[in-house]
């Protein structure tokens, strides 16, 4: 882990606060000094860009933007009122999305708050699911999501997509490519390494497939070798994020007994009985 990359999951963390109701938020102008803005109106900006997607994207915008007051010095004892935002974990994954991509902090961010949000998303979509329930449920996201990418990876000009897959998983499983990955599952031919991952694993790959689509398409990536490295990068990036979080690193998550597939048949024949 660089020290960058520790100092901004250390900061994120450090500035996170919680009010009175046990709700996490984060103010807006530390945030705008973390992300190396070097003015609150230039910042402004990027928050506003945020405001305009949360609320094309249909969500109440009062819920993750709260205007806030608070005061500040201003020398011998004076203090004067200050505006700032009181931000959700979602909001600031908003203003990092919107923020400067040449900037290795807001790179950062983007991850770290991606990663947590979707983390989020799944305990409470997934909360009262068994495992094998979630991982049935995930591996039916995988399916969509492929598609998905597939598609954004042929817009960009990709023709080989078992290499375009393989430069995924080797940012993800630290150079393990696909064929190399059933192998290490103890997987026999024609055996699909995603119907034998758990729910954690299969989460993690979800996330990967998700956020390289979105990528491919955001910064209109062209060109095939282009769309192997972003691949590649948001992989590695997922599997850093997982590293500073403190997760097991998804090589080294055990294999389940029973396939994705024989699940789903025992599930079947319950229904049937």
């Amino acid at each position: 882990m660089s020290n960058l990359a520790l100092y901004s999951e250390t900061t994120f963390e450090d500035i996170k606060q919680i009010d009175e109701y046990g709700n996490e938020f984060w103010s807006a102008r530390e945030l705008c000094d973390v992300l190396e803005y070097s003015g609150w109106q230039r910042f402004g900006d990027v928050v506003r860009r945020a405001l305009e997607a949360c609320e094309i994207s249909g969500f109440d915008v009062a819920d993750h933007f709260n205007r806030a007051v608070k005061m500040v010095d201003i020398g011998s004892g004076a203090k004067r009122e200050q505006q700032d935002l009181h931000l959700s974990r979602h909001a600031c994954y908003l203003i990092v999305m919107n923020g400067d991509p040449s900037k290795e902090v807001i790179a950062l961010g983007q991850t770290y708050f991606a990663v947590k949000a979707r983390q989020q998303e799944l305990i409470e979509q997934y909360d009262s699911l068994t495992e094998d329930q979630k991982r049935i449920e995930i591996r039916q996201q995988m399916k969509v999501h492929n598609k998905s990418l597939a598609q954004a990876a042929q817009q960009a000009g990709v023709t080989n997509f078992a290499a375009f897959h393989d430069a995924g998983y080797k940012g993800l499983y630290d150079g393990l490519t696909e064929n190399a990955i059933h192998q290490r599952k103890g997987l026999g031919k024609g055996e699909k390494i995603l119907d034998h991952m758990g729910s954690t694993e299969l989460a993690a790959n979800l996330f990967r497939a998700t956020q390289t689509d979105e990528k491919l398409r955001r910064d209109n990536i062209q060109g095939k070798q282009q769309a192997n490295e972003a691949h590649f990068d948001v992989g590695a990036k997922v599997r850093q994020t997982i590293k500073e979080l403190g997760g097991t690193m998804p090589e080294d998550l055990p294999t389940p007994d029973k396939s994705i597939q024989q699940i789903e048949w025992q599930e079947k024949k319950k229904l049937k009985a």
